[in-house]
């Protein structure tokens, strides 16, 4: 399935407002798309599973070290979604 810029861009507003799980859902129904494994990264990144974020990061051509604040990261991947 083919998820669309405006559900990702709610999945980092979701991830910004603490709710992990709902993000994580909308997230994990496109596991191709670049953006939507970047976001899945830094999900696995807040709860603290490294070695999971880690996979996700490569899966999106991305870097874990990058960030170092998955907030403001998460407010970068929601302002390239929304430009």
């Amino acid at each position: 399935m083919t998820i669309n810029r405006a559900d990702l861009a709610d999945a980092c507003d979701l991830a910004l407002g603490g709710d992990w799980a709902a993000a994580h859902t909308i997230v994990q129904q496109d596991e191709q798309d670049p953006a939507a494994c970047w976001i899945h990264a830094v999900l696995h990144k807040i709860e603290g599973d490294a070695a999971n974020a880690r996979y996700w990061y490569r899966q999106a051509g991305q870097f874990y070290e990058s960030y170092p604040d998955p907030r403001s990261e998460l407010a970068a991947i929601r302002a390239t979604l929304t430009y």
